[in-house]
């Protein structure tokens, strides 16, 4: 698959094969859930926690005599049924993590990739670096190239002036290439990849 790479500035600056196997294959949506899952479940914090009737501060002496009263058969005022008591099998801290194989995580990100590809929301740039630094100039470029909502892919290491100027414009995310991850891609409308993100992909993935 041959896709047109373009400049900062909107210019044509050739054009890139992009392997089938990465950009070309048919999405599946069943494989994507799956990732996106995971790596929702391996960030969630899992810090809720109330009390249970154990950790309640009241005394533990029994409540009023067993019989006589013409009430029910109290004993502790730690049980969930009164106010102020434990609630019962409520959330405790926990990792709220699973597992998913390697093989299936690789195979969501070339499915989400494939997917931007087939939707035409892909786009490849020759560099992302900006002498500039300055974010209105890097707002402009953008609007040359249609972009308002975009995750944008750089190489190993981004550069500091495109990373600063990109940093205050809402709806755009700039990582490395290795932080590439499903979520982020199908959370933005636009996939923006450098020329040396679409050989690090290619490398990792032969």
């Amino acid at each position: 698959m041959d896709v047109k790479v373009t400049t900062l500035a909107g210019k044509e600056a050739g054009k890139v094969a992009l392997s089938d196997a990465i950009f070309g294959l048919e999405p599946r949506e069943d494989i994507i859930h799956r990732v996106i899952r995971w790596q929702l479940a391996k960030r969630q914090q899992g810090t809720h926690k109330t009390k249970g009737r154990a950790e309640i501060a009241r005394t533990g002496a029994k409540m009023y005599r067993q019989k006589g009263t013409g009430r029910a058969r109290h004993s502790s005022a730690r049980v969930p049924q009164f106010r102020g008591g434990g609630r019962a099998h409520g959330p405790v801290v926990r990792s709220h993590a699973h597992d998913l194989p390697k093989k299936v995580r690789a195979l969501g990100l070339k499915h989400a990739l494939s997917a931007k590809a087939r939707a035409d929301q892909l786009i490849v740039l020759d560099d992302l670096s900006f002498a500039d630094g300055k974010t209105k100039a890097l707002v402009d470029s953008f609007a040359k190239l249609g972009l308002s909502n975009a995750l944008m892919i750089g190489g190993n290491e981004i550069d500091a002036g495109f990373k600063r100027a990109a940093a205050n414009i809402p709806n755009v995310d700039v990582l490395p290439v290795q932080g590439i991850n499903v979520y982020d891609i199908l959370r933005r409308g636009t996939l923006v990849l450098s020329k040396s993100a679409v050989e690090a992909l290619e490398e990792r993935f032969k």
